[in-house]
């Protein structure tokens, strides 16, 4: 394939709520499209979603090593969609969100100049999957009105944002939660920012409710293995999202013991890296959730295309769409609560600049 010329924009999306975790929040969505063209005219498209508060990574990090790379690529012939130059690769190295643009967009046009779906490109397993939906950080009411309202609307696990408040603040938001929706499965998500110790008290704490906790994802800081096994002895299964960033650290957390399952998000790895990833960890023995930072349908469809088309994922975490205005995009994944086809998608990832959003709950896909 080769590459007539690569572009980028800013895409800022205005969110419903604050998207909080235990390390900040995020009121806008402050993203990036890419846009590849083919020299055959075909055109693809990547989205950067970076997240200061999880990797330090912003928006304008994100656009200028895409600007640095566009002229490299331009006239450029790739042997396959993901693989790049290395010189291109190591600039974009420091700027994740970045590369899992490019990377996206290249596959975009790839799957299109062929005639396909990224669905089929990635297996065409199964097209219809189940995402879970968070509950940000905030008040006890917020949080118990939230876990109604997605009980209510089908969602049968919650995604709980921990951490970065006194203890006894999370337990009462807990406590609430798991009173509003008694039969949710809860995946609580700490975003490393508890010890140990504090991550298996607050499970604890839910007394005869604690057994809807079914996993807890990044209890403690990235590197404190011992925290998480301490989190695993007391019998809670933990997922590494912020120890997971490489192939090596993988290895490093099958050796330490440090984890059950492995969060992989595009915009952590880049779209090669988390393919990567997630073979690795198929092989060492991990279970495998997919989940991104705060994304629009683009990249959300591309992370549902790659959980749909290789199947075997125990958990999906794909809801911001949900918590967005308006992303100014049409096409991606149909979905009705939980549950996401991508069944309607014809070629790429088949999401476009275009038509306002269909309301919340209900996405049109193509």
């Amino acid at each position: 394939m080769r590459i007539r010329s690569v572009t980028v924009e800013p895409w800022d999306v205005e969110l419903l709520e604050p998207f909080g975790i235990a390390t900040g929040a995020q009121e806008l969505a402050s993203n990036a499209l890419c846009e590849v063209e083919l020299e055959s005219g075909t055109r693809g498209l990547g989205e950067a979603a970076p997240f200061p508060a999880v990797n330090g990574e912003t928006q304008a990090d994100a656009i200028s090593a895409l600007h640095a790379v566009a002229e490299q690529l331009a006239g450029s012939e790739l042997t396959g969609a993901l693989l790049l130059p290395y010189a291109v690769r190591e600039r974009l190295h420091q700027a994740p969100s970045a590369l899992a643009a490019l990377e996206m967009a290249l596959l975009d046009a790839d799957c299109r100049e062929r005639g396909v779906s990224l669905f089929q490109h990635f297996g065409g397993r199964s097209s219809l999957l189940v995402t879970d939906i968070t509950i940000p950080t905030g008040g006890a009411s917020q949080a118990a009105a939230a876990a109604e309202r997605a009980a209510s609307q089908g969602f049968a696990t919650l995604k709980v944002k921990v951490g970065g408040e006194p203890f006894e603040h999370d337990l009462a938001r807990l406590r609430r939660i798991a009173a509003a929706a008694p039969n949710a499965r809860l995946l609580l998500d700490a975003n490393a920012s508890l010890s140990g110790e504090h991550a298996v008290e607050l499970v604890r704490g839910l007394g005869a409710n604690q057994s809807q906790v079914v996993l807890f994802e990044q209890p403690c800081v990235r590197g404190d293995y011992a925290g998480s096994r301490y989190v695993r002895a007391a019998g809670i299964r933990v997922a590494a999202d912020e120890d997971a960033r490489s192939v090596d650290d993988l290895t490093c957390l099958r050796a330490e013991e440090a984890a059950d399952v492995i969060n992989f998000k595009l915009t952590k790895s880049g779209v090669s890296g988390a393919l990567s990833m997630i073979a690795e960890a198929r092989r060492l023995g991990f279970g495998l959730m997919l989940g991104g930072m705060v994304e629009t349908r683009l990249a959300m469809t591309v992370s549902a295309c790659i959980a749909g088309g290789q199947g075997g994922f125990e958990e999906l975490d794909l809801d911001t769409p949900l918590f967005m205005k308006d992303d100014r995009l049409a096409g991606g994944f149909a979905q009705e609560g939980p549950r996401l086809s991508l069944a309607g998608i014809a070629l790429g990832h088949g999401v476009r600049r275009g038509a306002r959003p269909a309301p919340p709950g209900t996405r049109d896909a193509r």
